[in-house]
C-alpha cells in the first residue's frame, strides 16, 4: 500500500507538525507500507529527517497550495492520501486557509481515496477567545469548509462529542472516532524520584497567547510559592502565530522572579525529561480547540493533570480514563487552592500518575496506526466488493466471468486462474454477508444505487 501523509513536518515548525512526525514514525515501521510526506515549505533551508522521504509542496497562506499539492499526489500516484490538518493549518488567512481545506475533495475527485484526520471542529470553537475578528463570518466559512471536509472518503475525530455534531447537523459523511494516542510507541512508566527532588516543577506547555494564556497560570502560582518555596513553575512553548511577541512580554513582567523559568521551544529529545521531571501539568485554557495532545503527552510519562473545567477536558476523562483535577475556568483562587493541595499530597500525586499512565498503555501510536491502516485496507476492498458486486446477476456458468472478476479487481486476483477462482469465491461468500433480503448489496459507508 502507498501512502502520501499531507501535514506539517519537522523541522518545521507550524501546527499539528509533532503530531505529523509521530504517525509518520509509525507508518514507516508497517511492513509493506510505502510512505511520501507531503510537506509544508521550511522557512529557512534545514536538512531532513533522513529516515523519511518528504516533498517540500505547499506552504502556509499560500494560494497556490491547491495545485502544488494536487500535482504531487499525481506523481505519487498513492492508494491513500492522509491529510493530518485542523481548519487553519493551511493559512491563517481566510482564503488560504479555505482552499487548504477543499484539497482533501479535490483529491478525491481526481480518483484518490482520501482520509481526514481532524482535530477540531469549528462548533466547539470560541472564535471570540480564539482571537477572531468576525466571528459569524467565520461561523459561516467553518459550516462550507465542513462540508467540503466531509467530501473525503472517510474522517476521523478525536472526540466522541465530534463525531454526533458532524452526524447530526451535517448529517452525511464516513465519520470515525479516533483517540488521540501518546505520541510514543509505548508509554514511560512515572520517574516518582525524580518529582520534588529537589523541587515540584509545575509545567505549563503550549503555544500560548489565544485562548492559552498565562496570566491565571502566574498569579495562582505566586499564591502558592509563598506557602511552597520548593515550587517552580516552567513555562515551555512558543507563542501561537496569532499573538506574536506575547511570551516574550510575559516574560517581561516576570523578570526577576526566580521560581518561574520560561524554556521556550522543546526539541522532541528534550521531551522526556521534561515531563518526567514535572510533579504536575496545569492547563490554564479559557476554552478548548479540540483533543489536548498536552494531556496525551502526560499520559505518557505518567503526569498528573491540572485542567479547566471545560467540556473537552471532561470528555477526556471520561471517554479515555484520565485522571484530571478540574479548577473553574478563570478562577484565581480555585486554581491556586487546588494546585497548593495537590504538592503537598504525595499520595493524590502517584495515583493520578499511575492513572494516566495506565489509560496511555490503551492509545499507543501503533495501536492508534493499525486502527487506521484496517480501515485503509477494509475501504480498498469494500470498494473492489463494490465492482465485483455488478457481476453476481451474470449466471455462474457464464464463460467470461472469471475473467470479468480480474479486470474488476486488477490488484486483488493474481494470473494465476487457481488463486482466481479461490479468490472468486470468498468475494462472493463475503457478498452475502452485505446482502439485504431484497437481493441488494449494501456496503458499510457506501450508498446504495437509486431503484428503478
Amino acid at each position: 500500500m502507498r501512502i502520501c501523509l499531507v501535514t506539517a513536518f519537522p523541522p518545521s515548525r507550524q501546527a499539528l507538525n509533532e503530531y505529523g512526525f509521530h504517525i509518520a514514525r509509525e507508518l514507516a515501521q508497517v511492513p509493506g507500507l510505502e510512505l511520501t510526506i507531503l510537506g509544508d515549505d521550511l522557512s529557512h533551508p534545514e536538512p531532513e529527517l533522513p529516515e523519511f522521504s518528504v516533498t517540500r509542496c505547499w506552504s502556509f497562506n499560500s494560494l497556490k497550495n491547491p495545485w502544488r499539492l494536487l500535482r504531487a499526489i499525481r506523481k505519487c500516484k498513492p492508494d491513500v492520501v492522509w491529510f493530518n490538518l485542523g481548519f487553519a493549518s493551511f493559512g491563517g488567512k481566510p482564503l488560504p486557509a479555505f482552499l487548504g481545506i477543499v484539497i482533501p475533495a479535490l483529491a478525491r475527485s481526481g480518483g484518490y481515496y482520501t482520509h481526514v484526520t481532524l482535530h477540531q471542529l469549528m462548533e466547539t470553537v470560541d472564535l471570540k477567545d480564539a482571537g477572531i475578528r468576525f466571528p459569524l463570518a467565520y461561523a459561516v466559512a467553518g459550516f462550507l469548509a465542513t462540508e467540503a471536509l466531509l467530501c473525503a472518503n472517510s474522517v476521523s475525530v478525536l472526540l466522541p462529542a465530534y463525531r454526533s455534531i458532524l452526524r447530526h447537523r451535517y448529517g452525511r459523511g464516513a465519520v470515525y472516532v479516533r483517540s488521540h494516542g501518546i505520541l510514543s510507541g509505548r508509554p514511560e512508566y512515572p520517574h516518582f524520584n525524580e518529582r520534588g527532588n529537589p523541587e515540584h516543577r509545575i509545567l505549563a506547555f503550549g503555544k500560548w497567547g489565544t485562548y492559552k494564556r498565562l496570566e491565571l497560570m502566574i498569579e495562582a502560582f505566586q499564591m502558592v510559592a509563598k506557602d511552597n518555596p520548593r515550587a517552580k513553575l516552567v513555562i515551555a512553548g512558543t507563542d501561537h502565530p496569532k499573538t506574536p511577541g506575547y511570551l516574550e512580554s510575559v516574560k517581561q513582567q516576570c523578570w526577576g522572579q526566580e521560581q518561574i523559568e520560561f524554556i521556550g521551544y522543546v526539541s522532541e529529545d528534550a521531551v522526556p525529561g521534561l515531563f518526567q521531571s514535572a510533579t504536575v501539568a496545569v492547563m490554564p485554557y479559557t476554552s478548548s480547540a479540540g483533543s489536548s495532545g498536552v494531556a496525551h503527552l502526560c499520559c505518557a510519562y505518567g503526569v498528573p493533570i491540572m485542567a479547566s473545567d471545560i467540556a473537552d477536558f471532561r470528555q477526556l476523562a471520561e471517554e479515555e480514563g484520565l485522571s484530571i483535577d478540574f479548577f473553574e475556568p478563570g478562577d484565581v483562587q480555585s486554581l491556586a487552592s487546588k494546585m497548593g493541595a495537590l504538592l503537598e499530597d504525595r499520595e493524590r500525586q502517584a495515583e493520578m500518575a499511575i492513572q494516566n499512565f495506565s489509560a496511555a498503555l490503551r492509545m499507543s501510536m501503533p495501536e492508534i496506526i493499525r486502527q487506521y491502516i484496517q480501515t485503509f485496507q477494509l475501504q480498498r476492498h469494500l470498494g473492489l466488493l463494490t465492482r465485483i458486486s455488478r457481476l453476481r446477476k451474470l449466471p455462474r456458468w457464464f464463460p467470461m466471468r472469471p475473467r470479468l472478476v480480474r479486470v474488476a479487481a486488477p490488484r486483488l486476483f493474481s494470473r494465476s486462474p487457481a488463486l482466481t477462482l479461490r479468490a472468486q469465491q470468498r468475494m462472493e461468500t463475503l457478498l452475502k454477508n452485505y446482502t439485504n433480503t431484497r437481493g441488494e448489496t449494501v456496503l458499510p459507508g457506501i450508498a446504495p444505487p437509486p431503484r428503478e
